[in-house]
């Protein structure tokens, strides 16, 4: 059954690929899902964005490279190139460290002359990240967020790739001091209407969570974008791969930080080559992590829609 399921899903995006450039064709679907897990009778919503194959935005090495992580176990790790994550090698996490620092940077150097890098670029060593991207134990509250967002006339895009990249393993605090499943700070909770002082934070109730993160995408995030680029005379559709990535961003790194990264890029107009260069640039607070961001939303969504796809028993399209 699930591989018939499969066969459906590839003949459905080959149809759709061919044709894309039709405008009556949906770029988005809302999926409902079942059997997931074993003895998981629940039927779940998930966000289906045809526009990340249909622009090949799952062939770019970044992504792909995050994608790798997901699946890797802590006590291993990737040599990579930073600016392009290209992977070099695998390698366990105990032998890495058992090396001085001095064998580390000769290793490094033999990279970049083998690969004919400049002496600047910098080799990551980068290790699993499964232990954190815990979607079994994300995915029934996705659902719950595309709920919350469409009730607040929000992207439920927006929902999903929050809720797949920012807390998925389990409830926790960063070390800015953001909380709960989307990661909300102090001061912008409060700012949204949450209450947070020594005796309660409600950003640790996941309804009151995703109801001011949509209300901080709608009257923050999305507005302040559009001042930016509406400023730059780029034009630009709400429901483009390359937009929604920009709020992202805004989300994570402040409307500030966008600001000065796109002053530095100095962009013409909106689209995949913004992306990969904006994960090329620094500003500001805009640094590694900022860049970073968009390449986990990427990642995450192609994740999932693998996951679904390998395990659901049933999958039918419920709309927008």
């Amino acid at each position: 059954m699930k591989q018939i399921v499969a066969n459906i899903i590839l003949f459905t995006l080959f149809i759709t690929s061919v044709s894309f450039y039709n405008p009556t064709i949906e770029k988005v679907e809302l999926l409902s899902v079942s059997g997931l897990n074993e003895n998981d009778t629940a039927d779940y919503s998930f966000i289906k964005t045809h526009q990340l194959y249909v622009e090949r935005w799952d062939t770019l090495s970044q992504p792909n490279f995050w994608r790798t992580l997901m699946n890797m176990h802590h006590d291993s790790a990737l040599i990579n190139v930073s600016s392009t994550r290209q992977i070099i090698k695998k390698v366990a996490l105990k032998d890495w460290n058992s090396l001085s620092e001095i064998d580390k940077e000769c290793f490094r150097d033999s990279v970049r002359s083998y690969y004919f890098l400049n002496p600047e670029d910098r080799i990551f060593v980068t290790n699993g990240r499964k232990f954190f991207y815990d979607f079994d134990n994300v995915m029934p509250y996705i659902s719950r967020g595309i709920t919350v967002f469409k009730q607040n006339n929000v992207d439920p895009f927006y929902a999903q790739a929050i809720l797949l990249i920012e807390s998925p393993n389990k409830l926790q605090k960063s070390n800015v001091g953001a909380y709960g499943s989307f990661q909300i700070m102090k001061d912008v909770a409060i700012h949204l209407g949450l209450k947070v002082n020594k005796y309660v934070d409600e950003r640790k109730d996941f309804d009151k969570s995703a109801w001011a993160a949509a209300k901080l995408i709608r009257t923050i995030c999305i507005p302040e974008l559009n001042k930016i680029l509406d400023a730059k005379g780029i034009a630009y559709n709400q429901n483009d791969i390359w937009y929604r990535l920009m709020v992202m961003h805004v989300y994570h790194a402040g409307a500030g930080n966008v600001k000065r990264v796109l002053d530095v890029i100095n962009p013409k107009e909106g689209n995949m080559e913004l992306i990969t260069t904006l994960w090329q640039t620094e500003a500001g607070g805009f640094k590694n992590a900022s860049q970073n961001y968009s390449q986990l939303v990427l990642a995450s969504m192609l994740e999932l829609d693998e996951i679904i796809y390998n395990r659901c028993n049933t999958l039918s399209n419920i709309g927008f």
